[in-house]
């Protein structure tokens, strides 16, 4: 099978559901809570799965699931992964996770955390072909609602198996793939293998989504062509930058990049975000969420460094809201558009 070379941000159809485009949020733990998929979906993104949740469901009351669980005022089709090595308990938190509102159940083979792979979850079940499918198998019959599949390219560079893991997915009954294009004793060292993505894509015939290392829409354009994928997710681009996927989609749909956001509209997207999460969360938990996204929004801007020196020990609302107000009124406009 060849991949066919795409290139537009064409819709996307996983299963009965569909995406208003094919350019998405990977899903990262303590990053991609509701606050911030819901941000980034009204600036661009298409697909927004939730943060990796447990598939033990009795720690599913815990604070930090309860805040995963929530999906509130988020655009359909909601997307929920989960992670775990035991098939009756991913197939029983696929079950809840649909009775509480999922669309779509995401299965994650692709975290190379060491506290997930340690517990046999995550990127660690690709040395475990035959529970991959045990997994795969039982999830995919346990629910009536589509089942997707994050992985890598494989465990190691002697053991890039993410083609044999692809076609068993795809036996199983799984509707959709996202591949990150490294192995996971890479974790996030070195180039992103696209070509490795492009074999895998070509082994299936369900759709594939790239991710990795897509920080720019020309550089999403290039994976699209060489990989042949259905789609992207970007990552750790989205940062501090979650209006990189309305530049994307508007790159691969036009071959044409847009202006990037004028300072105003960067301050009045980081005001809207810090009060997403103080409601979100409420102002003591908010404040504290809100720092690492104060430091990826001013990093590589002038006076980037005394403003997070001075945000990252704010301890209210009203003192990061100010810091935020301060930082744009001080720094010439053209200097932070830049």
């Amino acid at each position: 099978m060849t991949p066919v070379c795409k290139t537009k941000s064409d819709p996307l159809r996983i299963g009965d559901c569909s995406f208003p485009g094919n350019v998405g949020l990977a899903p990262m733990a303590g990053v991609t809570d509701l606050p911030f998929r819901r941000l980034c979906r009204r600036l661009g993104a298409a697909i927004c799965p939730s943060e990796m949740i447990t598939s033990d469901t009795r720690l599913w009351n815990s604070r930090k699931s309860r805040y995963r669980l929530d999906h509130g005022g988020e655009p359909d089709p909601i997307m929920v992964q989960i992670a775990g090595a035991e098939p009756g308990m991913m197939a029983e938190a696929a079950i809840r996770s649909v009775d509480l509102g999922a669309q779509i159940i995401d299965i994650n083979m692709g975290c190379p955390a060491k506290k997930v792979c340690n517990r046999a979850a995550g990127s660690a079940l690709l040395r475990d072909e035959a529970l991959v499918a045990a997994i795969l198998e039982t999830v995919v019959s346990a629910v009536r609602v589509p089942v997707t599949l994050k992985i890598r390219t494989g465990w190691d560079r002697r053991r890039r198996n993410g083609i044999r893991i692809a076609r068993i997915a795809e036996e199983c009954g799984v509707a959709a793939l996202s591949v990150h294009g490294r192995t996971r004793a890479d974790r996030f060292a070195g180039e992103a293998e696209y070509r490795t993505i492009r074999r895998i894509k070509a082994s299936v015939g369900i759709p594939v989504l790239a991710n990795g290392d897509i920080d720019s829409p020309a550089k999403a354009a290039s994976v699209m062509a060489v990989t042949g994928a259905d789609g992207l997710l970007i990552g750790r681009a989205a940062q501090g930058r979650p209006w990189i996927f309305r530049e994307v989609s508007h790159y691969l749909q036009n071959g044409t990049e847009i202006a990037p956001p004028t300072a105003a509209e960067v301050r009045d997207i980081m005001l809207a975000h810090l009060d997403s999460l103080y409601s979100f969360y409420g102002e003591f938990t908010g404040v504290r969420v809100a720092r690492k996204h104060l430091s990826w929004y001013c990093r590589s801007r002038p006076g980037a460094e005394a403003f997070r020196h001075s945000a990252v020990r704010a301890e209210s609302a009203a003192e990061q809201l100010r810091l935020v107000r301060e930082f744009f009124d001080q720094t010439p406009s053209e200097e932070l558009a830049a």
